[in-house]
């Protein structure tokens, strides 16, 4: 049997869930009214069901995030909410909070989100047995780290593939709560990372000033598709539910296209959903929303990752400035440029800044406010007016299901058969006197030619075969009649075909891998103790949006190095770096300020607040 891989898409709302499914999704994940660790992309039940028809139409599936962390109080109402989208035929739930397994719930598909932290393989193993069907898997892991958690558990595995990266190993960022009381871990992350700060040594000498430090290049691993379904994943997950509606098109239809490729030369692979898809644009991962890209991880650390210039839309490199000629501005490869286009650049002072292009003609960039850049200067569009404009019509993606038409006579008039590429079949019978044509010539051409103008179905009229004993003569407008109806019917046969699958939970006991939880655990209710409790954990501490201590608190970890970015790792510049950093370094924004610790043996980075203490690791 062939293995099903797919590409899993964000939805913000019900128009970009479709959009992603016309362009190609497999599937896609959307919040609900509660619960989602995206506090600004929430969903009505009504909403979310009516994207469940539509993705089901094409066999595509609608999976539900409610992956925030719970409190007591909330626990019934989560419940509640978790049989509606059940009854709504809702296909899976994402979750972080384990007191959903121990809720009595529907016999409904559950994942573990990326927010559980999923990095080792005994715990991933465990979800596994506890009932998880699917695990969504840390950014930080490498292709053979990936391949060893697939060796240990036959679990599905889903990896993300394009979009931004959480700096902390996710579920464990705590500088929203911190500096703001705002949990990333209830859905309100205040995005402390992509602010300017200055680094400070131990000596109180400013090394940077005003740089973004935390800030982090967006990720792309398009090109090891491959090699990540070779070491286990059968799911490419986009991120972006906060994203607009070019990046969410642009984004699937680029790995759409990169997948189909994979997929024709591979037999032992397939797409998870019916459907082919058609682009009016040429999709490219630079022409929307980036920060510039990184694999992460992927290919073990190789190269820096920072996007200290700025949080910001890096865009499409357009060339160099060769010149400044009057009101306008001589780029290389100028002649790409839009009317409306916005363009990036770093000034003098290595911050990035931004012009709009009033005008582009004859290679020229005519900008709104003329400002002073230095001849040779790298140039971005970080807002390509033209590409936006002609993906977001809505019939710059178009997905359509193959058919065959078979049009045949019977006792009391005609019959149409409809089957479709997944087997699912309907049949109208139009009763009507039977007639010979004029002259008794064929018209089986203009049938055909009717039967092919399947419009705005979701459907394609591949092969028309019409058998007829005479030369009947049929009206159009009938023909167009039962194309209509037997395509209306067949979408009510593909719905009433799915089949969602179904997993009613079943309590276990078999042990934890570990017998204390930190606070990096998140256990904020009391279902989630007696989760852990019932497998063989003994103390678990609470979590930290419960018991912060402002000002001494660890509020990341993160695999980021800032000592690598600066080429002063002792592991991997020893050879070629210039003295080392007097510690500890402090990062400081305002009146915020960050103490780092480096703990070189699982080369992590800590952040802490300034009051905390710590020992400096010896890294020699």
């Amino acid at each position: 049997m062939k293995k099903k891989i797919e590409i899993l898409a964000p939805a913000k709302d019900l128009i970009q869930g479709m959009a992603a499914i016309n362009c190609g999704a497999d599937a896609v994940y959307i919040g609900a009214p509660q619960f989602g660790a995206r506090s600004n992309a929430h969903n009505s039940i009504e909403d979310v069901a009516e994207l469940v028809k539509y993705a089901h139409l094409f066999n595509a599936q609608v999976f539900v995030v409610m992956n925030t962390i719970l409190y007591d109080n909330e626990l019934e109402t989560a419940r509640q909410l978790i049989w509606d989208l059940y009854a709504i035929g809702v296909d899976a739930l994402i979750i972080q909070d384990m007191a959903i397994m121990e809720m009595d719930l529907p016999p409904i598909v559950l994942h573990a989100s990326t927010q559980t932290n999923n990095r080792d393989a005994d715990k991933i193993k465990f979800m596994a047995d506890a009932g998880i069907k699917r695990v969504v898997l840390a950014r930080e892991l490498n292709l053979h780290q990936i391949k060893e958690i697939h060796e240990v558990t036959d679990v599905e595995l889903e990896f993300f593939v394009t979009g931004a990266l959480c700096v902390s190993f996710s579920g464990n960022c705590y500088m929203s709560v911190a500096n703001g009381e705002r949990s990333a871990n209830r859905g309100s992350c205040a995005q402390n990372c992509r602010l300017p700060y200055n680094l400070i040594d131990g000596n109180g000498e400013t090394l940077i000033k005003n740089s973004h430090l935390l800030s982090i290049k967006d990720f792309d691993v398009t090109n090891q598709i491959p090699n990540l379904i070779e070491a286990g994943i059968m799911s490419f997950k986009i991120e972006g539910r906060l994203k607009d509606m070019a990046y969410v098109k642009n984004n699937v239809s680029f790995i759409r296209e990169k997948l189909d490729a994979f997929l024709e030369n591979n037999s032992s692979y397939t797409k998870a959903s019916s459907g082919k898809c058609t682009f009016n644009f040429e999709a490219g991962l630079d022409r929307t929303f980036n920060r510039g890209y990184t694999d992460y991880f992927v290919n073990e650390r190789h190269q820096p990752i920072g996007s200290w210039e700025s949080p910001k839309s890096k865009g499409q490199y357009i060339g160099k400035l060769i010149r400044t000629i009057g009101a306008a501005y001589q780029i290389e490869n100028g002649h790409l440029l839009n009317n409306g286009d916005g363009l990036c650049f770093i000034n003098e002072y290595n911050v990035a800044d931004g012009i709009h292009v009033n005008r582009a003609e004859n290679g020229l960039a005519y900008p709104n406010v003329l400002k002073e850049i230095a001849d040779g200067t790298d140039i971005y569009r970080n807002n390509d007016a033209a590409f936006i404009k002609l993906v977001e019509r809505e019939d710059s993606a178009v997905r359509k299901i193959s058919t065959t038409l078979l049009l045949t006579e019977n006792e009391t008039g005609f019959e149409l058969i409809a089957t479709d590429e997944d087997g699912n079949e309907s049949t109208v019978n139009l009763v009507q006197a039977k007639e010979q044509t004029k002259n008794n010539q064929s018209i089986e051409e203009n049938i055909k030619t009717q039967l092919a103008k399947t419009g705005f179905t979701p459907y394609t009229a591949d092969e028309i075969s019409v058998m007829f004993t005479e030369n009947w003569f049929l009206p159009i407008s009938k023909i167009n009649e039962m194309r209509r109806m037997v395509y209306e019917q067949l979408s009510e046969v593909r719905l009433a075909n799915y089949k969602r699958e179904e997993r009613q939970l079943v309590k276990t006991d078999h042990p934890y891998p570990v017998e204390n939880l930190d606070f990096m655990y998140n256990v904020s209710n009391k279902m989630a103790r007696q989760f852990y409790h019932r497998h063989g954990v003994k103390e678990i501490e609470k979590a930290f949006e419960l018991q912060w201590d402002p000002g001494k608190s660890r509020v990341m970890t993160t695999k980021y190095c800032i000592k690598y970015e600066l080429g002063k790792c002792p592991k991997y510049h020893r050879d070629t770096m210039e003295g080392k950093l007097k510690e500890p370094l402090v990062l400081k924004q305002g009146e915020l300020e960050y103490k780092l610790k480096f703990n070189c043996k699982p080369c992590e980075m800590e952040i802490w607040e300034k009051d905390a203490e710590f020992e400096i690791e010896d890294d020699e």
